[in-house]
């Protein structure tokens, strides 16, 4: 089964490696803010920008049909359902997929940021 939260964390890891300066973060608040605004429309994050993270109908579907009670959770949240009975409606498992992760972010990003803390701490001593 397709674990969201695992595979976001993984992403935002990478991203963080690869995009990220910490010393250009007063504290990790400031840089949970600004991961949070950024990767809201990171494709290889969320799939926001483009509206598909996947870029694959047939995957998001399958990605979403193993998480039924997460898209359940998310559709409560958001207040969405009417929206996302209509995507399924005309398959488009992409939305929904893309909805998924834009729920799970901030929850993501703080999971991936723990293993960050160390490697932030060193970068801001004095």
């Amino acid at each position: 089964m397709y674990n969201y939260l695992e595979n976001m964390v993984e992403d935002i890891k990478e991203y963080v490696k690869n995009e990220i300066d910490f010393s250009e973060y007063y504290d990790m608040d400031e840089l949970r803010e600004f991961l949070n605004d950024d990767l809201w429309t990171e494709d290889s994050v969320t799939g926001n920008a483009s509206g598909s993270y996947t870029f694959n109908r047939e995957t998001a579907k399958e990605y979403v049909d193993e998480n039924k009670d997460l898209v359940n959770d998310m559709m409560e949240e958001l207040d969405c359902k009417e929206k996302v009975a209509n995507w399924w409606i005309e398959d488009n498992y992409e939305a929904i997929d893309v909805s998924i992760r834009c729920y799970l972010l901030g929850q993501a990003i703080d999971e991936a940021l723990n293993d960050f803390t160390e490697e932030f701490e060193k970068t801001h001593e004095v």
